[in-house]
């Protein structure tokens, strides 16, 4: 099987001074539109020139706004760092609150395993066991009556 490619005639391979010379040739257009542009935009240019004080002005103004919105509101920002805070110290109370509880469990769970005393109080108070000769009088709790009526 023959895969070579004979000349094409009517491929023209373009030589690098080609693009160079169409570049040459329409830089007389080029400047003209160029030039054409900046006299229209003169006014206008003459214009930002004139205000760049108050443009600079109005864009640290805007800069500055932009900022402290940022750091105040965003995510985060002082808005959103105390309300952390605050849940941070409620967090670290309730912590404390727990961390005695456990603690106080802990001292009554070795009373309990260790000082007959503490076994004979909670005997008394839990499962209303009394010495012989002692008699226990309990107070009734009041209950709330009855009531029969249909819900809506």
């Amino acid at each position: 099987m023959d895969l070579r490619v004979g000349k094409f005639s009517g491929v023209r391979v373009p030589k690098p001074e080609d693009g160079l010379r169409a570049v040459v040739d329409r830089a007389p257009h080029a400047e003209a539109l160029a030039e054409r542009w900046i006299e229209k935009t003169k006014p206008f240019r003459g214009a930002v020139y004139r205000a760049r004080r108050r443009l600079a002005t109005a864009g640290v103004v805007l800069l500055t706004a932009w900022l402290f919105l940022h750091v105040m509101f965003g995510a985060n920002g002082m808005v959103v760092y105390r309300s952390k805070s605050a849940e941070y110290q409620k967090l670290q109370v309730e912590i404390n609150r727990l961390q005695q509880e456990n603690e106080a469990y802990t001292q009554q769970i070795k009373a309990l395993q260790s000082d007959p005393k503490a076994i004979e109080k909670e005997a008394r108070e839990q499962l209303h066991y009394t010495r012989p000769g002692e008699v226990v009088y309990v107070q009734p709790t009041p209950q709330k009556p009855a009531t029969h009526t249909a819900g809506k």
